[in-house]
């Protein structure tokens, strides 16, 4: 019959090759593996800090602004060409742009706007008679646009 003591010695070194095994230890008594083993989950430790750290560096470089990427405005004949261009979906900006139009006195002849996936509007605008510069409807728009963002931001 084998003993109790006998059976726990050769369970306790079946655990301590295992560890061994796992952590690939070369040592040969229970303390050097066991040493082994505190080293190799302090390195794993450092490992997971070190890998926390980039996924949130990660996440923060990938943080892209909803604002839209572009707005350019062409002067026409009679107004202006007004394009906004962002690669995500902007609820609500639409609205928000053609209140920015409203205040410089642009009355909409013609408009495109595109919110599947991504947003886009191209307008034609013509002013009300006020001599309006291309560069002031830009400006006007891009404002309109930073107030939407940070109104955004705030929900």
């Amino acid at each position: 019959m084998v003993s109790r003591e006998h059976k726990k010695a050769a369970a306790l070194h079946e655990k301590l090759q295992l560890l061994r095994s796992i952590t690939n230890s070369h040592a040969v008594n229970k303390t050097s593996i066991i040493i082994d083993a505190s080293k190799y989950i302090a390195d794993l430790k450092q490992k997971v800090e070190v890998l926390n750290r980039d996924i949130a560096t990660a996440q923060n470089s990938s943080y892209q602004d909803p604002r839209p990427v572009e707005v350019t405005v062409k002067t026409l004949e009679k107004g202006f060409q007004i394009n906004v261009i962002s690669e995500k979906n902007c609820p609500g900006l639409l609205v928000t742009v053609l209140e920015a139009f409203e205040e410089l006195g642009l009355n909409v002849v013609e408009a495109r706007v595109s919110c599947t996936g991504s947003f886009h509007l191209e307008a034609v605008g013509e002013n009300d008679g006020e001599n309006v510069e291309a560069h002031t409807v830009k400006q006007a728009v891009s404002q309109a646009i930073n107030n939407w963002s940070e109104s955004n931001e705030q929900d």
